[in-house]
């Protein structure tokens, strides 16, 4: 079967390292999974035996016969052939409180697939991806770091991140050009900080984060032509890499009310 370049598709093949996702996943007989991007079933099969039920979420019509034969005996397997851009994950596994969502996600597509995913944080126990291993090094990079980011911001004040082991392109057919990695997040039951508007907050991540060499007086002013900007609980002659999530959060809260 060969991969197919325009689904951005690369095989994971190396048993080693699927043993090594598999122990970190650890998944049991009380969980139901998402696999995002299934393909083979290289994970898929690691993970089914040892749980309530998965469903694969799976766009490629070629692969989901090899699929559903390697995993007929081993569990409850529901196969979604769809876009994963096009699901919406807060719809899934309607008669479980939450589930566990994995998935080895395509690079092209796996900002945007990361921001949908999360807007269901609240129905997800925890997520497992494989990723381009420069994403996973901007999900959890840190204020002032070059890799801080809208991405950052975002998946951090919704969820833990951990990132948990490095994966060499000889592990997939056909290698990729980039290092790959894997990253664990967990949802906040409660979050550190809680913005008043979260739409508001997203936005403005975005706003500032488009001008990211302005200050945030700069970048503010036109947008905010009402609001009392020296009264402002941030510094604004900062930049928008140099605030932590909760500097962004409290300059929302205050701002949503001039938006």
């Amino acid at each position: 079967m060969r991969a197919k370049k325009y689904l951005g598709q690369h095989f994971l093949t190396d048993s080693a390292v699927l043993e090594q996702l598999q122990r970190v996943i650890a998944p049991n007989k009380q969980d139901v999974f998402v696999e995002i991007g299934p393909g083979l079933g290289a994970l898929t099969t690691m993970i089914l035996p040892h749980c309530q039920g998965l469903q694969a979420i799976e766009i490629d019509t070629d692969v989901l016969a090899t699929l559903q034969y390697r995993c007929q005996h081993l569990g409850k397997l529901t196969i979604l052939h769809q876009d994963a851009l096009q699901v919406d994950f807060s719809t899934l596994w309607p008669d479980k409180p939450y589930y566990r969502l994995v998935g080895n996600l395509p690079y092209n597509i796996s900002t945007p697939l990361i921001f949908q995913v999360l807007e269901a944080a609240h129905r997800i126990h925890d997520l497992h991806f494989m990723l381009q291993k420069e994403v996973t090094e901007r999900m959890a990079a840190k204020p002032g770091s070059k890799t801080y980011g809208r991405l950052s911001v975002m998946v951090q004040y919704m969820a833990e991140v951990h990132e948990l082991f490095d994966v060499n392109p000889t592990a997939f057919s056909p290698p990729p050009k980039v290092e790959s990695a894997i990253v664990k997040l967990i949802p906040y039951q409660k979050k550190p900080v809680q913005a008043k508007n979260e739409t508001h907050l997203a936005a403005l991540v975005l706003q500032t984060f488009t001008q990211r060499r302005k200050m945030l007086r700069a970048s503010l002013k036109a947008h905010y032509v009402e609001a009392n900007l020296h009264k402002s609980p941030v510094d604004l002659t900062l930049r928008p890499e140099q605030l932590s999530v909760a500097d962004f959060v409290a300059l929302s809260d205050y701002l949503a009310a001039f938006s």
